[in-house]
């Protein structure tokens, strides 16, 4: 935590709590280190579905060469937050609406994940075109990943065998032009296994294109870039991943390489900040009962892991009564709901933490906020501080 921000963070009000954070300027850093360690032919789109904040959005258009979106609510969101930016749309289950939309608003890319989807298509475009991808599950071996979305049954894409009458009706309908194949296969890769499973697409796809006598320009390997929740200073290795990507096209001199992360780019900017209301023990085991809870941040329920975390200690206390505290022993901490699954970590080690101390979880900048249940129990929304030169305040996201 920068020192900017965590004085910033140790004077906010107990008005002010539980709030998001966002360091701006380590988002921009990041943002500018990733873009330069990509060699020229590999286009960088962020994956809005990881934070759509729009502070963070209005960064990162300096920094790639669009987005990708999953909905028609992305879509539109990215259109009104960065207007002039290429969007590529992918997801499976894309309605009618959704496909209307997307071809009204002249998106960059459209990616296909189903027969179903590409005769639906062709009877909704009248005289326009549009450019598409046709996503695919691979089998290819993955090995222990954090999410696989690919390389067995999945809804994910289409399987090669299904390929061909897709290649028949794309041959029959000039307006959809076919500039390539996306394959995103696991998530919570490192830049080795990364670069593995890329050799492994590229050999796939040109020795299809070349069975097939496709044109192929274009390759989408996805995202999946890995995040180390136990080690929260240990970031992807985009140099590594850069430099093993320049090798892998050498090979394929007219291709370009397009990837889609989401989580390794806008993870480590967010701080999800809140204060230890209560600490007490049952059965021996001490629990600190915070402000918030998982309905706020629900990336450690959703990913069973302890969410990293920072003390920043409260001294003030003028209570008539003992300070509640624990010392040197594993506490968990947990939320303010009705469940026993609202917990953020579980029996981590602490020196010290007592009621009234600052909680700052660290890697809270990608799927948190926007994958919780906001409305459980309806406690109040977190406020969110974009901190830069200048911190602004902004109230909950609609």
């Amino acid at each position: 935590m920068r020192q900017q921000l965590r004085q910033y963070v140790a004077e906010l009000g107990t008005e002010n709590l539980p709030a998001y954070v966002y360091d701006l300027q380590d988002l921009r850093e990041h943002a500018a280190a990733v873009r330069a360690a990509l060699p020229e032919r590999v286009q960088l789109f962020y994956a809005a579905k990881a934070n759509s904040d729009p502070r963070l959005l209005d960064v990162l258009r300096d920094h790639v060469d669009g987005f990708e979106v999953a909905s028609g609510g992305e879509l539109h969101h990215i259109r009104a937050t960065c207007p002039d930016s290429p969007i590529a749309f992918g997801g499976p289950g894309k309605t009618p609406a959704e496909l209307e939309q997307a071809l009204r608003a002249g998106v960059d890319r459209l990616h296909i994940e189903s027969e179903q989807e590409l005769h639906q298509l062709t009877g909704m475009l009248g005289e326009r075109t549009v450019d598409v991808l046709l996503r695919v599950n691979l089998p290819i071996a993955l090995g222990p990943v954090a999410l696989a979305m690919g390389g067995r049954p999945s809804p994910f894409g289409l399987d090669p065998g299904h390929l061909d009458r897709c290649l028949a009706l794309l041959a029959d309908d000039p307006r959809i032009r076919l500039r390539g194949i996306h394959v995103h296969l696991a998530s919570g890769l490192d830049a080795a296994t990364h670069l593995d499973l890329a050799g492994q697409v590229l050999t796939w796809a040109r020795e299809w294109a070349e069975r097939h006598g496709v044109e192929l320009s274009e390759v989408n390997l996805g995202g999946g870039m890995g995040v180390d929740y136990t080690r929260p200073d240990l970031r992807f290795d985009w140099a590594a991943c850069g430099a093993g990507l320049r090798r892998l096209l050498e090979a394929h001199p007219n291709l370009t390489l397009r990837i889609e992360p989401g989580r390794s780019v806008t993870v480590y900017c967010g701080w999800y900040v809140t204060e230890v209301l209560d600490i007490k023990r049952s059965h021996g085991h001490p629990f600190a009962v915070l402000r918030g809870g998982t309905h706020h941040l629900r990336t450690p329920a959703t990913k069973q892991h302890d969410q990293p975390f920072t003390v920043l200690p409260d001294d003030t206390w003028d209570r008539r009564w003992e300070r509640p505290r624990a010392e040197n022993e594993p506490v968990t901490l947990v939320g303010q709901l009705c469940t026993p699954k609202d917990v953020l970590a579980d029996g981590v080690q602490v020196a010290r933490l007592r009621v009234g101390d600052r909680i700052a979880f660290a890697l809270a900048g990608a799927y948190a906020w926007n994958i919780s249940h906001h409305e459980f129990l309806m406690h109040p929304a977190p406020q969110f501080h974009h901190l830069d030169h200048a911190p602004v305040l902004v109230g909950p996201h609609p």
